[in-house]
């Protein structure tokens, strides 16, 4: 991989890892329904210079409300009553297994060995995870509305087999054109008209760094990097890179907010890792360990 598609890599995983944290210091300011409602709002500004992509509105919808209102809404949520920025980062990848799931169901796709034995040991890690629900740091509902966030993510990804090749930065700017109103209507809603009021009226340097981004560096130039990415080189070769998204998301969250897991999250992270690796590796994992004897 020559050095400027390396260098994107780098900038797509620091930028997905950091973004949890992020999105806490946002949530400090911004409830989570407006928080979505300004982030797609803003990315969606550039449909006046991008041209639509050659999908089918109902497309964008279910892409606008699976990908973006559903994960985003659950996730924003999950953080807001109690989950840390790290284990979010690390939980929220359980959609690579829930992408296999549906992808069987509705697709007919085949499930293989190392997708089994992927789920079986990823988990096992996850209940590891929610065993630690009482820490301090993660709350048991902000564990479950998390995996409903790796679900609707999941959901996204099967979405995006119809969508088929399409401009990239299109479909992330028209597909954003969606979730505004209905993140505006769960905020107007839940949160209320004047915590509404208050956020915007309050919004310190802070609060608008987080808000921009969220919009602009995660979301518009993390995504279009990463199809970019995805056209120049095999899946098998660009995929595993999201492995280290979890690990940057857990030691910024350390570093930054100064979060601290606990042995039982640790060791169940390890196992989520180690899910994810073997759902994407498979077999070729197994036999270098056993080369390694």
């Amino acid at each position: 991989m020559p050095l400027k598609d390396s260098l994107a890599a780098l900038i797509v995983i620091v930028a997905w890892g950091v973004n949890f944290v992020v999105i806490k210091v946002g949530l400090q300011e911004i409830p989570p329904f407006l928080l979505g409602c300004l982030r797609f709002a803003l990315v969606a500004l550039a449909a006046f210079f991008v041209p639509r992509p050659a999908v089918p509105w109902r497309l964008l919808i279910l892409f606008g409300m699976t990908l973006s209102v559903g994960q985003f809404a659950f996730l924003f949520t999950a953080m807001t009553v109690g989950m840390s920025a790290g284990l979010a980062s690390l939980v929220l990848q359980s959609q690579a297994f829930f992408t296999v799931l549906i992808a069987a169901i509705l697709l007919g796709e085949r499930v293989r060995l190392q997708n089994v034995l992927g789920m079986a040991v990823a988990a096992a890690g996850l209940v590891l995870i929610e065993s630690g629900a009482h820490s301090g740091n993660v709350t048991v509902l902000g564990f479950v509305l998390t995996l409903a966030a790796a679900f609707c993510w999941a959901c996204g990804n099967i979405v995006v087999k119809f969508v088929h090749k399409v401009d990239v930065l299109g479909l992330v700017v028209w597909g954003a054109v969606v979730p505004p109103i209905p993140f505006l209507l769960l905020s107007w809603a839940f949160e209320g008209k004047a915590a509404i009021y208050h956020s915007l009226a309050n919004l310190s340097v802070v609060g608008v760094s987080a808000l921009i981004y969220l919009a602009l560096i995660a979301t518009t130039l993390g995504y279009v990097l990463w199809a970019k990415l995805l056209t120049r080189y095999p899946v098998s070769k660009v995929a595993p890179l999201s492995l280290l998204v979890p690990v940057v998301g857990l030691v910024s969250a350390m570093l930054l907010v100064d979060e601290r897991l606990g042995a039982l999250q640790w060791l169940g992270g390890v196992a989520v890792m180690l899910g994810l690796a073997i759902n994407v590796f498979g077999l070729r994992l197994l036999r270098r360990g056993t080369a390694l004897r």
